[in-house]
């Protein structure tokens, strides 16, 4: 497989599975665009370090997700946008009652709306250029719900839904859209969390992973973020050309039930 001649746009990519699929992307050839809402050295130099081992043209974009015009200006930015993945993402944890407005807004705006707005400036030129892929990372929390995470629920319910709508949209041409739905994955994020959950229930590192941070996960393992890379990488291969609208779940088990 490979991917070369392709320009890959990926959004919320500084870290994580965005820049897990980055790097999956760049040595399979492909030109990347990384991006995030800071804009450091350090963002300027994981660009650097990935043209250097790969080969390929990478930069970074900066771009906040929050933004509609700001995430179809990073479209734009990119010249070229073969492959977009939509990846940023955030979280809040909340009862429902006490959810805090503002933290809604920004989440359905990052997790969601950022979606529509990066793909509604891509697909045109994806037409024009007579080949185009859209991968959005939405969750196991896209096909399953948990208390507490109303607005991370109702976004990545509705990634899926954009989805199917976008690729119905594009079923006759050789643009397709899916979904990768990842359940828990050991990212920088879920790692800072394992301390104050070993606190909170008593429970040393291991103990926390399979009791609490795995209990919805029934092979009680990680996906790990290599697994959910190759995943969209498939998804941007010939082989995949018709898969259209579609989940694809890497979740150990998790949504099966």
């Amino acid at each position: 497989m490979s991917l070369s001649g392709r320009t890959a746009v990926v959004t919320g990519s500084n870290s994580g599975i965005g820049l897990g699929v980055a790097r999956a992307f760049a040595a399979l050839g492909a030109d990347v665009v990384l991006n995030s809402f800071t804009d450091s050295d350090e963002d300027h130099a994981l660009a650097a370090g990935i043209a250097s081992e790969h080969g390929v043209t990478a930069r970074y974009i900066q771009a906040d997700m929050s933004k509609g015009g700001e995430a179809r200006r990073l479209v734009e930015r990119a010249g070229r946008c073969d492959i977009l993945v939509n990846n940023a993402g955030i979280q809040h944890v909340s009862p429902v009652e006490d959810f805090p407005v503002d933290r809604w807004d920004t989440i359905i705006a990052v997790n969601l709306s950022s979606a529509f707005h990066t793909t509604a400036a891509a697909i045109p030129g994806m037409r024009a250029s007579g080949w185009g892929r859209v991968v959005n990372i939405a969750s196991a929390h896209g096909l399953r719900a948990s208390p507490y995470k109303a607005a991370y629920i109702a976004a990545k319910h509705g990634v899926v839904g954009l989805t199917k709508a976008v690729a119905l949209e594009c079923a006759r041409d050789p643009v397709t859209v899916n979904a990768v739905c990842p359940g828990y994955v050991l990212t920088p994020i879920v790692e800072k969390q394992l301390p104050d959950q070993m606190k909170t229930h008593g429970m040393e590192r291991e103990e926390v992973i399979e009791k609490v941070i795995l209990a919805k996960q029934p092979s009680r393992e990680f996906a790990t973020i290599e697994q959910v890379a190759d995943t969209v990488a498939f998804l941007c291969s010939d082989a995949a050309a018709q898969i259209r609208g579609t989940t694809i779940s890497v979740d150990g088990g998790w949504t099966a039930s």
